[in-house]
């Protein structure tokens, strides 16, 4: 008979261990700007082409990142800022969407979603939601980042310059291709597109605040990026603003080493192994394993830095280092790297 338990104690330095990365946000809690109308526009459409096969079963915002969807941990950030009301842009697996939010809102605050038949990019998404924004600035935040950068500085620079965009930068990272004037705390160039010789000395972290002059630059329909307009608004002598805000935490978990090391390497109080996990007295957890809830781990198996979704399973003796196992999905064998 296969004996389970609950958790497992190999995995207990989870807890003890210090690191440099981690996103846990304490629950909503009522701000200054909390009593204004601030909307928030969260980008869900794209493929997770850099996920595959993960992104298979579900869109990447839904992924669950420590048993719940990405999307969740977006949400709560936004909540902290303020966001009263969310609108998601849908593309693929569209349905996952509503399914995963049934009651159209999250914690008090409304959630729109807003299809695409045709994936229209971002800047053909702001568009497409117009509508639904009113005649307000709004945040715009992309679906696939986990972070806990303060919003305020953002929001406030927003509020005091008369900028079309205003961009939430970051003085180190991955990629290093916003041209930045501080004096200004304006955007030069991106990429050195525009030819300014300056490649770049800050990252972009996918969030940004956008006013309505901005939205009217956009063409309804036409599949475009919001890159080349900031470019040719730039060229205009129209400001594109930024703030540099090196507080927090912040990644992109585009790919699957970035997904498995933002669960590897946090050490918050979301909690790794799910009360519901069924994890086999034999079995061995090395690292920092995140199981889920009603996922088995078999007698005799050893783990080491994975992820098991929930309702996952690795099956007896199978033998697996870094892999992901989807909900619904048996692994066995020996495997390292290997997505399930």
């Amino acid at each position: 008979m296969l004996c389970l338990r609950r958790f497992a104690s190999r995995d207990d330095a989870f807890y003890r261990n210090d690191c440099n990365h981690c996103f846990c946000l304490p629950s909503p809690i009522a701000t200054p700007m909390s009593a204004r109308m601030l909307k928030a526009f969260v980008l869900g459409a794209g493929l997770g082409t850099r996920l595959r096969p993960l992104t298979e079963q579900l869109p990447k915002p839904l992924v669950p990142y420590f048993h719940r969807p990405l999307i969740e941990h977006v949400f709560d950030h936004l909540l902290q800022a303020g966001v009263t009301e969310f609108v998601v842009n849908t593309h693929h697996l569209p349905e996952a969407y509503p399914q995963a939010f049934p009651e159209g809102h999250y914690r008090g605050a409304r959630l729109t979603f807003r299809h695409e038949p045709v994936l229209l990019e971002t800047g053909g998404g702001i568009a497409n939601i117009a509508d639904l924004m009113g005649d307000e600035p709004f945040l715009v935040y992309n679906g696939d980042i986990l972070t806990d950068l303060p919003l305020e500085p953002l929001i406030q620079a927003h509020q005091q310059n008369d900028n079309f965009v205003t961009l939430a930068l970051r003085t180190s990272g991955p990629s290093l291709c916003v041209a930045y004037d501080a004096q200004q705390g304006i955007i030069t160039d991106i990429l050195n597109r525009l030819g300014s010789g300056d490649p770049g000395t800050h990252q972009f972290t996918g969030v940004y605040m956008v006013s309505p002059q901005f939205v009217r630059e956009l063409t309804p329909g036409k599949i475009e990026s919001v890159v080349p307009v900031w470019l040719r608004l730039i060229q205009a002598g129209n400001r594109i603003g930024a703030v540099v805000i090196d507080d927090g935490d912040w990644c992109d978990l585009g790919d699957r080493d970035s997904y498995l090391d933002a669960h590897v390497q946090c050490n918050n109080s979301l909690p790794p192994l799910h009360p519901e996990a069924r994890i086999a007295l034999s079995a061995a957890l090395y690292g920092k394993n995140t199981i889920g809830p009603n996922a088995v781990v078999g007698e005799s198996a050893v783990l080491e830095d994975c992820i098991l979704w929930p309702g996952a399973v690795a099956e007896p003796g199978a033998n697996l280092k870094r892999c992901i196992i989807r909900s619904g999905i048996s692994a066995s064998g020996t495997h390292v790297n290997a997505d399930f």
